[in-house]
């Protein structure tokens, strides 16, 4: 197949480039930069100039594809809401063009946020057109699955290698601000987590297994507990461990306080079974304890 991807010079899209290409598939990737496509070309990838504001060029990438999957999305979260519209406004223009085939949409979504506190989410949770997020990728999907769109959804946890982490990667950055790493409460809630190649081999299965109206989780650690990933990021970056009380919270983490303190647990038990994946790579811990934290310089987002 020739498969069109957006996000595909980033952090998950390069890896799901090359597992697709390395199935034998064609790879069409979307670059708005001379180094994006660059760097498309030298994983073998063909190269479609645009961005995820130019919808012209998103109908264009998916006219001539036989699959697509939507990966980008603007992580500018001084402007989260924009970015969320201008997410919205690339599925409708992507579905736009497949629907009425049998030709598969794969839109990015999350785990985050699914399941009542206490509960893991699972892949039958269907959101409702009202849940409290701005980013609507996963509702979106679903309508246009109801309008004939062969679309599916693809569900992230905090994916991670040993240079990036999800969300994590933010707490390593306030952690350095701050100069302590912190947790609230006991630190007891979980994060779901899976490593990166394990995600790219998933997007590559539900390609190839397409099922029009599926919701996958790509869930290789069920959760992780916030005390565990503190420890590690203290030890890593050379400073304290803390608890915070939810008080203390906010003025910690800024935006991430609306996650720093809930369980984000899911399972992919369903996922696994249909598809038949079988996750491989390093724990959360493990690619953790392996990173050079000096190299990593993220800052935080306002």
């Amino acid at each position: 197949m020739r498969i069109f991807i957006t996000g595909a010079t980033g952090f998950i899209g390069t890896p799901t480039a090359k597992e697709l290409i390395s199935a034998g598939h064609k790879v069409l990737g979307l670059a708005r930069s001379d180094a994006g496509a660059k760097s498309l070309a030298a994983v073998g990838a063909d190269v479609h100039r645009g961005s995820l504001e130019d919808l012209d060029s998103l109908r264009e990438g998916a006219t001539n594809s036989d699959a697509v999957i939507h990966l980008g999305f603007i992580r500018d979260f001084s402007k989260f809401e924009h970015n969320c519209e201008v997410d919205k406004h690339a599925i409708e223009a992507l579905g736009s063009v497949l629907a009425g085939s049998k030709r598969p949409l794969i839109v990015t979504s999350g785990t985050a946020g699914l399941a009542t506190p206490g509960q893991v989410a699972t892949e039958d949770i269907v959101l409702p057109p009202d849940f409290p997020f701005p980013r609507v990728s996963e509702q979106t999907a679903q309508r246009l699955a109801a309008e004939g769109v062969n679309a599916s959804v693809m569900r992230l946890p905090q994916v991670h290698n040993t240079i990036k982490q999800g969300l994590v990667t933010y707490l390593i950055a306030v952690a350095r601000e701050k100069g302590v790493s912190a947790y609230v409460g006991e630190g007891r809630n979980r994060w779901a987590a899976a490593h990166v190649l394990d995600v790219a081999r998933l997007y590559r299965l539900a390609v190839e297994k397409h099922e029009a109206g599926a919701k996958y989780h790509a869930v290789a650690e069920e959760g992780v507990a916030m005390r565990d990933i503190a420890e590690v990021i203290g030890k890593g970056l050379k400073v304290p461990v803390i608890s915070l009380s939810p008080e203390e919270a906010q003025a910690h983490f800024g935006f991430l306080s609306m996650f720093a303190s809930h369980d984000l647990r899911a399972t992919s038990a369903q996922t696994r079974k249909k598809l038949g994946w079988n996750p491989t790579g390093p724990g959360l811990i493990a690619d953790l304890e392996r990173m050079r934290y000096s190299e990593v310089l993220t800052t935080v987002a306002s």
